[in-house]
C-alpha cells in the first residue's frame, strides 16, 4: 500500500544549516537599498532578465512535493494520470506568480532539501515521459538548469534530447510523401526485358523510341537502368555452342598425363584428341619426353595432309619453340592456353578425367610396355563400347543400337573392370 510521506522529515544537520545561509543571504541582497540601487542603474534590461529567471523557478516549483508518494517493496502505488500532473503544475505555477520573493525562495530551499532526502532514499528514482520533457524544456529554455539538477545527472538529459531528436526526425521522414517520378508498371518492365531479349544489337535510345510509339511516356534514363537489370538470354551461350559444333571437326587437342609404375617411376602419356566425335587420334608413352619425340609424335598422328586446322595445347616447357614452328609446317594454327588455365582444353581434360576413373585408379602398371597396352585396351573400349553424355549418349565409333528381343549377353573388357551388353541374335 501506499503511505503519504510527510512534510516534515529528519533533515541532515549540516546541509539544512549550509542552505539556511543561501536563502538569508539571497533574500538580503533582492530586498536591502542596494539592489533597489541596482534596479535603478543597471536599467530595464537586467530587471527583465531577474524577472524571467525568477518566473521560470516559479514555474520550476510548482510541484507540490509535499504531496509525494513513495512505494514501499512489498507494495505497488497506484500512478496517478499524467494530465493530473499536468494540470497541477501549471496551477501551482499560476498560484506562485504571486508569492513575494522571500517566501519562493524560502519554499525553493525547503523543496531542495526534502529532493535531497529523498533521493538519500531512492538513489535512483524511476521517471516518466512527462518528466523527461519537463527536464528537455528546461535544458532548452534555462541556462542555469544544471546547479538545480539533483535527479539525474546532466548528461542523461542530453541523451534524452538527442533520443527526443532521432525519434521527431524519424516519424518526419516517414511522414514525408515519396518524391521524384513515379515507379513504371510490372507491364512496361516486363516489355523492356522482353525487347532486350529479342533485339540483342538495340540501346536504351531504340527501345525508349519502341516504348513512345507504344505510348508508354518512360525516360532514356530509366530504361538503361532497367536494362542492365534484364535477366541473362540464354541465346547467346547456345549459338556459341552451335558455333563450336559446326566447327569442332576441324579442331584437335593434344596433352600429356602422368602415371605412376610399380617401381615408383613414372611415365608420361601423350595423346591427341578430335573434337568432333572425342575420339584418341593418336596415344604413346614415354619417360623422357622432349620436343622433338613431341614433333615425331605428331607426324605420326597427321600422316598424308590429313592435320586439322587447328590445334589446342598449353604452355607446357616439354613444347619448347620446336613444337609450335613444327605445327605450322603442318599447315596447323597453334592456339595455346593461358597460363594456369586448363578448363580452356576441356576436352582433353575430360578424357584424362575419364581414363583415370575407369582405368589407372584401379590398376598398377608394371612398366612402359605394360601402361602402353592397358591404353590400347582401355581406347578400344573408350571407342566402341563406352557411352558419352557430349555425344548424345552414342559411342565414338558409332555403337548400333539392338533391335532384337533376344536375351541380354555380357561381355568383359578391360579384365573385367568393366562391360558391354548386347542381345543374341
Amino acid at each position: 500500500m501506499c503511505a503519504e510521506l510527510p512534510i516534515q522529515q529528519t533533515i541532515h544537520s549540516e546541509t539544512f544549516r549550509t542552505n539556511c545561509r543561501k536563502a538569508i543571504l539571497v533574500t538580503r541582497r533582492h530586498s536591502g537599498p542596494s539592489y533597489a540601487r541596482e534596479r535603478l542603474i543597471a536599467g530595464p534590461t537586467l530587471v527583465s532578465r531577474q524577472n524571467a529567471v525568477l518566473s521560470f523557478a516559479k514555474i520550476m516549483s510548482a510541484c507540490d512535493f509535499n504531496k509525494m508518494e513513495y512505494c514501499s517493496p512489498q507494495a505497488k502505488c497506484d500512478s496517478t494520470p499524467r494530465m493530473t500532473n499536468a494540470i497541477g503544475l501549471l496551477v501551482g505555477a499560476i498560484l506562485r506568480l504571486f508569492c513575494t520573493h522571500r517566501r519562493l525562495l524560502l519554499e525553493n530551499l525547503v523543496l531542495r532539501q526534502q529532493l535531497a532526502a529523498l533521493k538519500r532514499r531512492h538513489p535512483r528514482p524511476r521517471l516518466e515521459a512527462f518528466d523527461k520533457l519537463f527536464w528537455i524544456l528546461a535544458r532548452r529554455f534555462w541556462p542555469g538548469w544544471k546547479q538545480a539538477l539533483i535527479v539525474v545527472s546532466p548528461e542523461t538529459v542530453v541523451r534524452w534530447h538527442r533520443s527526443g531528436f532521432a525519434v521527431y526526425w524519424r516519424a518526419i521522414s516517414r511522414a514525408r510523401r515519396r518524391v521524384g517520378r513515379r515507379r513504371i508498371s510490372n507491364e512496361v518492365r516486363d516489355l523492356i526485358f522482353r525487347m532486350v531479349a529479342e533485339n540483342s544489337t538495340w540501346g536504351a535510345p531504340r527501345i525508349h523510341g519502341e516504348l513512345l510509339m507504344l505510348g508508354f511516356d518512360v525516360s532514356e534514363r530509366t530504361i538503361s537502368r532497367w536494362m542492365r537489370r534484364a535477366p541473362r538470354n540464354p541465346q547467346p551461350a547456345k549459338r556459341w555452342l552451335a558455333f563450336l559444333r559446326n566447327h569442332r571437326e576441324v579442331i584437335a587437342a593434344m596433352d600429356f598425363f602422368t602415371v605412376p609404375t610399380l617401381s615408383f617411376h613414372v611415365l608420361y602419356c601423350f595423346f591427341i584428341i578430335s573434337h568432333s566425335r572425342r575420339r584418341i587420334m593418336h596415344f604413346n608413352v614415354t619417360r623422357h619426353p622432349s620436343s622433338i619425340w613431341i614433333v615425331q609424335q605428331l607426324r605420326e598422328a597427321f600422316p598424308y595432309q590429313s592435320a586439322p586446322r587447328f590445334l589446342i595445347f598449353d604452355r607446357d616447357a616439354k613444347y619448347g619453340l620446336q613444337v609450335p614452328i613444327a605445327v605450322r609446317s603442318m599447315a596447323i594454327r597453334p592456339v595455346r592456353t593461358s597460363f594456369q588455365s586448363p578448363w580452356q582444353n576441356g576436352i582433353a581434360e575430360r578424357w584424362v578425367e575419364s581414363c583415370r576413373r575407369d582405368l589407372f585408379d584401379h590398376v598398377i602398371a608394371f612398366n612402359e610396355r605394360h601402361l602402353k597396352r592397358l591404353l590400347a585396351d582401355y581406347i578400344r573400349y573408350y571407342h566402341e563400347d563406352r557411352t558419352h553424355l557430349g555425344l548424345r549418349k552414342e559411342t565414338p565409333a558409332g555403337r548400333v543400337r539392338s533391335t532384337d528381343r533376344g536375351t541380354v549377353v555380357c561381355q568383359a573388357r578391360l579384365g573385367g573392370l568393366h562391360h558391354r551388353y548386347d542381345r543374341a541374335a
